[in-house]
């Protein structure tokens, strides 16, 4: 089952992040970026942190589950998505614990030598 829209708006505005937090629809589910790094997803309306030292110790207790058949366990959230103040906290935590993403690398225009001609 795919997520909708109503939940991930729902996480997006319990974070209180509002621009800083962006997303992106992937396959029928939800990627969550903070200052350009993944840090959760959204699927089947639920929210996974990915796991870090810092988002373990904001949460004290954490549950893990893989976020879709055949991933690697994320944090998921449950009760603690009622707790703004928390939630706030978490999405900070674990964005300055994931590293930059790397830039992508850019591709070389062929010249008109390499370029086929019919």
């Amino acid at each position: 089952m795919a997520s909708d829209q109503y939940f991930l708006e729902y996480v997006c505005d319990q974070a209180g992040l509002g621009a800083a937090l962006s997303w992106r629809k992937m396959f029928g589910e939800y990627a969550l970026y903070l200052d350009g790094r993944v840090v959760a997803l959204v699927c089947t309306n639920q929210l996974f942190m990915k796991p870090t030292e810092a988002g373990r110790r904001v949460l004290g207790t954490v549950f893990e589950q893989p976020a879709y058949p055949g991933g690697k366990p994320w944090f998921r959230i449950g009760d603690d998505l009622d707790d703004r103040e928390l939630l706030r906290r978490l999405f900070w935590a674990t964005a300055a614990a994931v590293p930059l993403p790397q830039p992508k690398k850019l591709r070389k225009a062929k010249s008109a030598s390499q370029a086929k001609t019919p």
